[in-house]
């Protein structure tokens, strides 16, 4: 580390990983910086952020800056290593460099000699300190969505909408507060990524505040649950999916046909707020076996006859 701060800062720019072009931005990167603004903020100290114009097309850009108006520069979490922190330090020479809950993999490395203070979060030979993340300004929860989709159901031939239905869901989904949980109900008890019995299906499905689905049992498992439902049918006219939640009672249905931003709203609104009570009664209906199914048909049929006498 070379040099000393010789006045307070005039205007700080705050980078990251989270800045470069083909960089990444992180939960714990993103919480980080939250933290370093939340200083700044409360000393009254003027900064501005640089982002990825691939995380945040619309924001500001270090490509698009001029370094001139920045007295000082703060790197903050990640590791320092690499050509684009060493970039950072040749274009912001005249700054005062400074990188903060950072990892210092290699001391000699000129990614970190470039900083004139490393505050590091681990470094060799030093004390490890908490992340910057650990004391980030809280944020509220965010509805939590498990997204159930199919490509599949080739018998439905000229029918199946599966694939624009697919895009038009996610492409909505994307532009939602939400966290989202790509799901499956296919279990595989080799592959990780599944879930091996229904049990473990339903324990997730069970955590949930809303599925998004286009497939019968992504409806029917998370209403045996309780959990609420938005299904959209993607055969035109309907197929088993709306023939489903007619049989369920459940009303928040689409047909590939319906498919548009304003009814997905309404129906995403109703979902988390009326429908979660819909959703257990519901549940209750099903535990209770007010209406009888397939398989109490099923003894009907295998019930032996009464012969004639």
């Amino acid at each position: 580390m070379y040099g000393q701060e010789t006045s307070g800062p005039r205007r700080v720019l705050l980078t990251g990983w989270f800045s470069f072009r083909d960089g990444e931005a992180t939960a714990g990167d993103v919480l980080a910086l939250r933290r370093v603004e939340e200083v700044l903020r409360a000393s009254g100290t003027p900064y501005d952020v640089a982002w990825s114009p691939g995380f945040l097309p619309d924001a500001l850009h270090l490509d698009g800056l001029r370094p001139g108006d920045y007295s000082h520069l703060v790197f903050v979490c990640g590791p320092l290593h690499g050509p684009q922190v060493e970039e950072l330090h040749r274009r912001f020479a005249h700054c005062v460099r400074i990188a903060v809950g950072t990892s210092v993999i290699d001391p000699a490395d000129a990614a970190a000699t470039g900083f004139h203070r490393v505050l590091a979060r681990d470094a060799p030979g030093s004390e490890p300190t908490e992340d910057l993340a650990a004391r980030a300004p809280a944020v509220p929860a965010r509805p939590v969505v498990g997204v159930i989709l199919t490509h599949g159901q080739q018998e439905y031939g000229e029918q199946r909408r599966h694939g624009q239905v697919a895009d038009r869901v996610t492409r909505w989904l994307a532009g939602k507060d939400c966290a989202r949980l790509e799901l499956e109900t296919r279990l595989d008890t080799r592959d990780w990524h599944l879930s091996a019995t229904p049990a473990q299906v339903q324990s997730v499905l069970a955590r949930l505040d809303l599925v998004v689905t286009d497939r019968l049992h992504g409806l029917v498992l998370a209403l045996r649950v309780g959990t609420p439902v938005l299904a959209v049918d993607p055969v035109i006219g309907g197929a088993k999916v709306t023939a489903q939640a007619r049989a369920c009672g459940w009303p928040a249905l689409l047909g590939a046909e319906q498919l548009d931003e304003r009814r997905l709203e309404r129906w995403w609104d109703w979902c988390l707020t009326s429908g979660r009570v819909a959703a257990r009664q519901v549940r209750d209906a099903f535990r209770d076996g007010r209406v009888p199914d397939g398989a109490d048909r099923l003894m009907e049929v295998l019930a032996p006859r009464a012969t004639a006498g």
